[in-house]
């Protein structure tokens, strides 16, 4: 007899790759007392969201800790673990890998990066309420450039002479140009169907939701790093505990 299949409303899928290059080990390094990927999975659970939390490796050793800090990892990755598959492939691979092993549906998947760890719960509901008020299939989490205006950005030749990428603002007051914004990778959610039939997250009609920059940061390398930290101690200067050297 065919298993039945059960709807579910959300599922949280972490997408973590053990083989990182530009900050080796980048997932499960500390980040004020805890490993990186930790402050995902516990802004996910506290949410309240989210069905499953599901964190996807190809690495035994994430998976071990991604365990030990309240994810569901059932299963390893075996495809799209490399350096050039799309982060949304690796997604959609986990999507079809859960929906096989729990016999399950899902209508909204959440892909919560690893390396984002400034994100808390609130900006978990806050993204998803808006979603779920919007006639959209797909939604991509941005923050507002700040101090830096991308406006007056240039590329330099090899001379030292700018070339600017927007001419047409280089003369303008900054207060007279619109506000700019840059995705993150933070909080991205799609309706489950519309993203296996897309396969990516900026499939038709994809909206952008803005949130604090302080909350947006994405750890790539170790200037990342240094700015994430530096930012967990501007939003906490008397609670942040020491940190280690592992």
């Amino acid at each position: 007899m065919e298993r039945l299949v059960k709807t579910r409303g959300a599922i949280a899928i972490i997408p973590a790759r053990g083989g990182s290059k530009r900050l080796p080990k980048k997932n499960i390094l500390d980040f004020f007392g805890r490993p990186m990927i930790a402050w995902t999975i516990q802004a996910a659970l506290e949410s309240e969201c989210f069905d499953r939390v599901l964190v996807s490796t190809d690495a035994p050793q994430i998976a071990k800790v991604a365990k030990q800090w309240g994810a569901e990892v059932p299963f390893l990755r075996q495809t799209a673990a490399d350096d050039y598959t799309p982060v949304s492939e690796a997604t959609i691979t986990a999507l079809n890998q859960a929906r096989a092993h729990w016999q399950e549906d899902y209508e909204t998947v959440v892909q919560l990066m690893p390396n984002c760890p400034l994100r808390a719960a609130k900006d978990i509901q806050m993204a998803l309420a808006a979603f779920a008020a919007s006639a959209a299939n797909f939604q991509i989490s941005c923050f507002r450039f700040g101090w830096m205006n991308p406006w007056w950005s240039v590329t330099l030749t090899d001379d030292g002479q700018p070339q600017p990428q927007f001419p047409e603002a280089q003369m303008q007051r900054s207060q007279d140009l619109p506000p700019l914004y840059c995705p993150t990778g933070a909080i991205w959610m799609a309706h489950a169907i519309s993203l296996l039939q897309a396969a990516s997250f900026y499939g038709p009609g994809h909206q952008f939701h803005p949130m604090s920059w302080t909350s947006a940061v994405d750890i790539d390398d170790a200037e990342d790093l240094e700015f994430a930290r530096a930012v967990y101690l501007l939003n906490n200067p008397l609670t942040a505990p020491a940190m280690t050297n592992s």
